[in-house]
């Protein structure tokens, strides 16, 4: 039998098992500690809005937030 053919469902078990245990359920008292700005991905709005400007700026494209305009910054 071939070595990666035992090897191919031994890491996909191991995988699986890996995607499995970092699933988690959070508990009522600890959703406070999720809600606090902080644990947010965009703690501040407004540097998000300025480095969003700066980036499609630069890179004379548009993204997912309906920016338009060009690479000359007058958008």
């Amino acid at each position: 039998m071939n070595r990666y053919a035992v090897m191919k469902p031994l890491m996909m078990a191991l995988i699986t098992l890996g995607v499995l245990t970092g699933c988690s359920q959070v508990q009522p008292w600890e959703r406070g500690y999720l809600a606090k700005q902080e644990m947010a991905w965009d703690s501040d709005p407004m540097e998000r809005a300025l480095n969003d400007h700066i980036f499609f700026s630069k890179e004379a494209s548009s993204g997912g937030n309906i920016a338009a305009g060009g690479g000359c910054g007058c958008n």
